[in-house]
C-alpha cells in the first residue's frame, strides 16, 4: 500500500476562493459542485454512492483513510464523486479488513483529490455562500486560470443525472428465506444496500432502469413500487414522475427515499427547490411527526420538496401531508399519502434508512413498507 503523494494541488471555488494543498489520489484536474459531508465514518460508502455523481466532496472529519478500503463496503460498482477533499489523509491504513489504501483506490479509479487544506474553513465558506462549482488541479496551479475553467462548468440546477447513474439492464435480488412480496425498484442511483435490506425481509426486488416504461413495470406484477436515491435536479425527472403518477392512479403501494421522495412530491403536484448547501452526513436529526420520535439519519441531498408543514394537500390520489421534518432547518424530510378510507397508500423519506455505515434508527421504514403491501394485498383478496 503506497503512501499519499505530495505533489502540489489547487482547489478553486467559483467565487474565486482558492485553497493550496497536495495531491491525493490521481493527478490531473476535475470539476463539479463543491459540497461537504459531516460523517466521521463510512467514507467508502460515501465515495461509491451514486448520489454524489458530479460533486467534489469535502470530508469535515479531519482524519480520512485510517481503515483503508475493502471489497465488501462499496455501495456500487465504482467511485462516483467527481473529486475528493480531505485534511489529514492516513499515511498507512490499519484495519484487518483493508485490502488497499484509500489513496491507491482513488488513483486506480482516476479520482483527483486534494489534501492538507483547511477543510473547516472550506466548510464554513460553503455554509455561508452555498454549494458552488469548483475545480481541483495538479496541472494548473494559477487560481485565475483554474477559475476560468470552473466558470465554464454547468451548474447543478437543471442537471439530469439519474440517467447517467442508472443500471442499463434490469436485474433481480432474490428474497432471503421465504418470499413474501415482489417489488419493482426504479434505479435513480440506487445503493446496493437498499435492495439487500428489502431482500432480508422476504422481498424479491426487480431493479429496473430509470427509463423503464409503465408496461415494463406492470409486467413484473409487483406488490409495491420503490424509487431510490440519486443525483441531480428533481425538476428534470419528467419520466419517473409521470411513471409514478400512473402507478399511484392504479393504487400501487409506494415507498421512496431521497430522490424518490422528491419524485413523489412532484407526482403529488408539489414543487422542489435547491438547498443552500444541502444535507450530507450520518448525523442529521429528523422528527417523525406521527410518533414524536427523533431519528438520527444518514442524508445526501442538495434539493428538497416544497410542501406546507402544517396543512394537507388534496391530490388526485388522496390527501398528502408532511410526515417528517428536519430539526436543523425545518426542511421537509418525508411525505405521506392517505386515501379517502384513511388507509396510507404511499410514503417517502428524504434520508437513507438502509445506511450501511449507520445509523440504523430508520431501518423500521422497510417494515412499514411491508405493512403497506400487506394491507393492500389483503384488501385485494377481500375484493376477489
Amino acid at each position: 500500500m503506497s503512501q499519499p503523494a505530495h505533489n502540489p494541488a489547487l482547489l478553486v471555488l467559483e467565487d474565486g476562493r482558492a485553497f493550496t494543498g497536495t495531491s491525493y489520489g490521481a493527478t490531473g484536474e476535475t470539476f463539479g459542485e463543491a459540497v461537504f459531508t459531516t460523517g466521521m465514518t463510512g467514507y467508502q460508502e460515501t465515495l461509491t454512492d451514486p448520489s454524489y455523481h458530479r460533486q467534489i466532496v469535502t470530508q469535515t472529519a479531519p482524519h480520512i483513510g485510517n481503515t483503508g478500503v475493502n471489497d465488501e463496503d462499496d455501495e456500487s460498482q465504482r467511485i462516483w464523486v467527481a473529486g475528493y477533499v480531505v485534511r489529514d489523509p492516513a499515511r498507512v491504513p490499519s484495519n484487518w479488513r483493508a485490502t488497499r489504501s484509500l489513496d491507491d483506490q482513488l488513483k486506480g479509479q482516476g479520482i483527483v483529490g486534494i489534501a492538507g487544506i483547511d477543510t473547516r474553513a472550506l466548510t464554513r465558506h460553503l455554509r455561508e455562500r452555498g454549494a458552488m462549482r469548483a475545480g481541483i488541479s495538479t496541472e494548473i496551479l494559477d487560481p485565475d486560470a483554474l477559475l476560468e475553467k470552473v466558470l465554464q462548468q454547468p451548474p447543478m440546477v437543471g442537471a439530469d443525472l439519474a440517467s447517467e447513474v442508472t443500471t442499463f439492464e434490469p436485474y433481480v435480488i432474490p428474497a432471503e428465506g421465504e418470499k413474501r412480496f415482489t417489488v419493482v425498484a426504479l434505479d435513480l442511483g440506487i445503493k446496493s444496500m437498499t435492495p439487500k435490506r428489502m431482500a432480508e425481509r422476504g422481498i424479491e426486488v426487480h431493479v429496473l432502469p430509470a427509463t423503464a416504461t409503465l408496461e415494463e413495470v406492470l409486467a413484473v406484477n409487483p406488490d409495491g413500487i420503490f424509487m431510490s436515491n440519486g443525483p441531480g435536479d428533481p425538476e428534470t425527472t419528467e419520466h419517473p414522475t409521470d411513471l409514478l403518477k400512473a402507478l399511484l392512479q392504479r393504487g400501487k403501494p409506494y415507498f421512496g427515499i431521497c430522490f424518490g421522495n422528491q419524485v413523489f412530491g412532484r407526482a403529488l403536484g408539489l414543487g422542489t427547490f435547491k438547498l443552500k448547501y444541502g444535507h450530507r452526513g450520518i448525523n442529521q436529526p429528523v422528527l417523525d411527526r406521527a410518533t414524536g420520535k427523533v431519528e438520527i439519519t444518514a442524508q445526501n441531498h442538495g434539493f428538497a420538496v416544497d410542501a406546507p408543514i402544517d396543512s394537507v394537500v388534496e391530490t388526485p390520489y388522496g390527501t398528502a401531508e408532511v410526515s417528517h421534518v428536519s430539526l436543523n432547518d425545518n426542511v421537509v424530510e418525508g411525505l405521506k399519502l392517505t386515501g379517502r378510507d384513511g388507509r396510507v397508500l404511499a410514503f417517502s423519506v428524504q434520508y437513507h434508512p438502509e445506511a450501511a455505515a449507520g445509523p440504523h434508527d430508520s431501518a423500521y421504514l422497510f417494515d412499514r413498507f411491508i405493512e403497506l403491501m400487506t394491507v393492500h394485498s389483503e384488501q385485494l383478496e377481500g375484493r376477489a
